[in-house]
């Protein structure tokens, strides 16, 4: 499945093409050292007191949530498959990915000084791609990871051991962090002298590049391609992932079981589509189809929106991540489920099982 991605690298030398940078004097201008993020200052007063309301309330329910996954999927032994394994990095994830923007902009709806320093734009900048990058892989495989239980649940158990997931989630983290630092130094490898005024509510890479000093192009260029790999690539193989667990639940499921699969595909599907297509019109469009009016909503969608939806989304609508939650809150103790319940030996249990998957 994964060999698209192979394919995706082999366009990249076509897109980037031969860079056409003009040299520019440097000796007479000044350099940039500190960057403006201009998010919502030009907002009212009384607009920014509800808009920092209103992502105070965004940020304290999607911290608690993702929170509440990482601590029972980590601790609560019965959820011990592969399917909670990765619930419980993906939400180790959003807490990541919105913690690296989301106090800031917090911050400035309610002071004045909106300037950051040209190093913690640089590893704001490092960790929004890294986690970001983390979280798109991740989200393949976790696709991968429900085909494999659904179109071969007699394989399952030894296709996804935990050594394989233990690699698949190391990969997610290793191409995210180095695809950090490509990108990060694409985007500063240059100095800048231009205007320092940044119009998003961090620092994100397309409007940070035209900022720089000399032709741009090239640059975003790089950006361009990286982002068919990284996000359009997987987004792909997730489609293809649930096409295929649709035809597979469809041909043997009963007719409830159906509209439970088509609910549960639908949701999944939903989720991910906004994730990636919103980052991919920050990532992969032509700076003159951008504007600030354009730029914000889809920034605020992947990096506050979606990690606020991925727990109900993919944990809350789950039977056992439900009883998991209510021991974990002190309430009372559902019985241990046995091995006869449905568990394979290698303790995948609900995620092999479409009836039971079908339950998220």
């Amino acid at each position: 499945m994964f060999t698209t991605i192979h394919s995706s690298c082999a366009i990249i030398a076509v897109i980037l093409g031969p860079s056409r940078s003009k040299p520019v004097d440097l000796r007479n201008v000044s350099k940039v050292t500190e960057f403006i993020l201009v998010g919502f200052e030009q907002s009212s007063p009384s607009t920014r007191a509800l808009l920092f309301a209103l992502f105070l309330a965004l940020y304290s329910l999607a911290m608690a949530t993702n929170g509440l996954i990482i601590f029972i999927t980590w601790t609560d032994p019965r959820l011990n498959s592969p399917m909670y394994f990765f619930l419980g990095h993906l939400s180790f994830l959003d807490v990541c990915f919105i913690t690296t923007t989301i106090p800031q902009m917090l911050i400035h709806l309610v002071v004045k000084n909106h300037t950051i320093t040209f190093a913690s734009c640089l590893t704001q900048m490092y960790l929004v791609f890294g986690v970001g990058v983390a979280e798109c892989i991740l989200l393949a495989f976790m696709a991968y990871d429900r085909f494999v239980a659904i179109c071969h649940p007699l394989s399952y158990a030894q296709i996804m051991s935990q050594q394989v997931c233990v690699r698949l989630v190391s990969t997610a983290w290793f191409i995210g962090l180095i695809n950090g630092i490509l990108l990060d130094y694409m985007t500063f490898h240059g100095p800048f002298c231009r205007d320092n005024h940044i119009e998003n509510f961090f620092c994100e890479a397309p409007i940070v590049i035209t900022l720089s000093c000399g032709d741009p192009q090239f640059s975003l260029r790089v950006i361009f391609a990286d982002a068919i790999v990284v996000l359009l690539s997987p987004m792909v193989l997730i489609v293809i992932s649930y096409a295929r667990i649709l035809a597979s639940i469809l041909g043997r499921a009963s007719s409830s079981g159906r509209g439970k699969t088509f609910s549960t595909c639908a949701s999944h599907l939903t989720v991910v589509i906004f994730f990636y297509t919103s980052a991919m019109f920050s990532y992969m469009n032509p700076r003159s189809t951008h504007g600030p009016d354009k730029d914000k909503p889809f920034s605020l969608f992947y990096t506050i929106i979606t990690p606020m939806c991925n727990p109900i989304i993919y944990s809350f609508r789950n039977k056992e991540m439900k009883g998991a939650m209510v021991r974990a809150l002190g309430g009372p103790a559902f019985p241990r489920q046995s091995l006869s319940s449905g568990k394979t030996p290698g303790g995948a249990a609900s995620s092999s099982s479409p009836d039971r998957w079908v339950s998220l």
